[in-house]
């Protein structure tokens, strides 16, 4: 093969090359800003793709970590709730055992779902808690909690120093006589001695108000004194309504209080002693001689009455009787002196 077909052949394969593609050296701006956009835009949408991927995963982290602290809180409640079960009844053993020891009758267990045989349609009870002008409905209240408000509310309290929902007598029919066996009449005496102590506390509070030296030590000590006895009292007036005196206090409390309003308080003072102290036997000396009990030493303990300082709300209320009595006497002061407690 000669030089000019060598030649020929070159230049045709390079005309060739140059035909087929063309040689981008210079470009427009138009073209290398649509080029830069794109390329931006790519980047923003991988930007955000990542960045609902780590959200996805901080909502997902989150929403585990709610649902282990719900279940913890779950199991610290179960757990405080059957600690608290077990206390109760531990204490309620222990409370047992006490009055077994001292000789006290065993208290009633009261039921906790006090409400349930007199249950209200949720729409007749919303209207009857807003007749009494109380809100239909609390924040997180049940149905169970909105029935014992509407209870408590369509309670009638006295207005006077222990509010309570008995109806007060007038003070001529105060006078109290005896126990009578019936239900009717038990009623009507704790009437009678509500509105006996309430008339007693209301004229203590009119005296102790109208005293000029309010700043002495002996003014304020009785007044101190007249409030621990509403406060004391509060429980009594609570039994009265329930209809749940005991009988063995029930019987001398009515002649204490028959004493106090024939101004007997010398009498009425021997009663409170009978009742709070009683006649029952107590330990004296020695009570074991070795590994021997001295004889009828199980005896002790019978009498309900010589034990019944033994509950301290009992002895609480029967003290607040003992300073009625005092003021009482100073009220209303007997005709016989030799009647006054010393």
């Amino acid at each position: 093969m000669d030089f000019a077909s060598l030649m020929s052949n070159a230049i045709s394969k390079a005309k060739s090359t140059s035909t087929s593609e063309p040689s981008k050296k210079y470009m427009k701006r138009s073209e290398k800003e649509a080029e830069r956009e794109a390329k931006y835009l790519a980047e923003q949408r991988a930007l955000e793709v990542e960045k609902e991927a780590k959200l996805a995963n901080k909502r997902k982290r989150e929403d585990n970590e709610a649902e282990s602290n719900k279940l913890r809180e779950e199991k610290r409640r179960k757990l405080a709730e059957e600690s608290k079960i077990r206390r109760e009844e531990r204490e309620a053993e222990e409370d047992r055992a006490r009055r077994k020891r001292l000789g006290l009758p065993e208290l009633i267990k009261e039921m906790s779902e006090e409400f349930e045989t007199d249950d209200i349609e949720d729409e007749e009870l919303d209207a009857k808690l807003r007749e009494l002008g109380n809100p239909a409905k609390l924040f997180g209240e049940s149905h169970k909690q909105r029935l014992r408000r509407y209870k408590k509310a369509s309670i009638v309290m006295t207005t006077g120093p222990i509010p309570t929902s008995l109806k007060l007598v007038e003070e001529k029919s105060m006078k109290v006589e005896t126990v009578p066996e019936d239900e009717d009449g038990k009623k009507y005496l704790y009437r009678q001695l509500a509105s006996y102590f309430t008339m007693v506390m209301t004229e203590w509070e009119h005296a102790l108000a109208a005293e000029e030296k309010r700043n002495t030590f002996a003014s304020k000590a009785a007044f101190n004194a007249m409030v621990q006895s509403k406060e004391n009292m509060t429980p009594l007036f609570r039994k009265f309504e329930n209809s749940d005196v005991d009988i063995d206090i029930l019987k001398p409390m009515v002649e204490i209080v028959r004493a106090a309003q024939e101004r007997r308080y010398l009498d009425a003072n021997d009663g409170y002693l009978r009742l709070s102290i009683g006649k029952a036997a107590w330990p004296i000396g020695v009570t074991m001689v070795g590994i021997h009990e001295r004889s009828a030493r199980e005896k002790i303990g019978e009498s309900e009455k010589g034990h019944v300082m033994g509950d301290e709300v009992t002895r609480k209320f029967l003290q607040s009787i003992k300073r009625c009595l005092s003021f009482a006497q100073v009220r209303w002061p007997p005709e016989d002196i030799r009647q006054l407690m010393g």
